[in-house]
């Protein structure tokens, strides 16, 4: 039987903190446990993305409960900040990193730490490929494996029919674009629609205008959670930036088109039907008018409604499911005692 020991952030199960990481971590332990590996798990408490002492403390402690030789992959949102602790333990560790966010996309200041552990470790695994390409080009690491999320296979969606059902799922933030996605809403006042945004809710900007027909759910249940998507017409991603975006192929699982800000691992995610159409829109991040558009475009146009859903029953039929991902980090994982691969 192989085993890995598994240093995750603390509360990866927790439903109300479903980020992406937490359930790309979450299906990968569970998918390493299908396949007969033996999986030890250490969570380890933040502050996150950089840890403080107490956090530091606890990656030590996690790693030194570790026997020497041992294959370890740690969550980068745990690894990447901590080069004090994570450098010497890839002396007497088969290391691997698993780069959900690379913390140098958002605070420049990380990047030398992060460079000096992945750089340390025996294999960096990527959770897409647009995160991949990011930290080749950053760092210049010698190879970054890409093992991009899957997706349960689920019902077509219903829909509404007239195409005014919108969906949000993530957390309510700026990182998200929540406030981009309530300002383009306010300008629609000629065309009927209901948006639905579901996630956890930051503390949102007390001046920020929140539209009647924008309705803010918090987190919901897997079961509840495939109810709004089937009845959605069209999932809306606002964000100022994404690695991947998950919610894009759950969507497009569900034959749902998608409107989304064209960054980072977005277009990834959305990929192509089988004759290179989008299946879905793409507008510029940050942009309220860009977003307005989009959203006016797709709610008054039947006929690209029409296009744009066939396009996401094909972009359906090609997607990859999580057992894909499992086998692509299996394959990248250190041995005990070989060089990176």
């Amino acid at each position: 039987m192989r085993s890995v020991h598994l240093v995750v952030p603390d509360g990866i199960d927790d439903p109300a903190r479903a980020s992406g990481g937490n359930v790309y971590d979450v299906r990968l332990r569970d998918g390493l446990v299908g396949l007969g590996w033996e999986v030890v798990e250490h969570a380890v408490s933040g502050p996150w993305p950089w840890p403080d002492s107490a956090a530091t403390a606890g990656l030590s402690a996690a790693l030194d409960s570790v026997p020497d030789g041992a294959l370890v992959l740690v969550d980068g949102l745990v690894a990447s900040a901590s080069p004090a602790v994570l450098v010497p333990a890839a002396g007497r560790l088969a290391l691997g990193v698993l780069v959900h966010l690379p913390l140098g996309v958002d605070d420049p200041a990380a990047r030398a730490a992060e460079r000096e552990v992945l750089l340390a470790a025996r294999a960096v695994v990527a959770s897409s490929a647009w995160t991949r390409d990011w930290l080749r080009h950053h760092y210049a690491l010698p190879t970054v494996h890409a093992a991009t999320p899957g997706v349960d296979p689920a019902p077509v969606a219903a829909g509404s029919g007239t195409g005014g059902e919108l969906l949000a799922v993530g957390r309510a933030s700026r990182a998200k674009g929540y406030d981009v996605l309530a300002a383009a809403l306010e300008t629609l006042d000629d065309v009927p629609w209901s948006c639905t945004w579901v996630g956890p809710v930051d503390e949102l900007d007390p001046e920020l205008v929140t539209p009647d027909r924008l309705v803010l759910l918090g987190p919901l249940p897997p079961a509840l959670l495939a109810d709004r998507y089937a009845a959605a017409d069209l999932l809306v991603l606002p964000s100022r930036g994404e690695t991947y975006g998950m919610v894009v192929t759950e969507a497009l699982a569900r034959g749902v088109p998608v409107l989304a800000s064209d960054v980072g691992g977005v277009r990834e995610a959305l990929g192509q039907t089988s004759d290179g159409r989008l299946p879905g829109l793409l507008v510029a991040p940050g942009d309220p008018r860009a977003l307005a558009a989009g959203l006016q475009l797709w709610l008054s146009d039947a006929d690209l409604r029409a296009t744009l859903r066939v396009s996401a029953l094909d972009r359906r039929t090609d997607l990859a499911g999580w057992d894909d991902t499992v086998a692509r980090v299996v394959d990248a994982l250190p041995t005990r005692t070989g060089a990176m691969r």
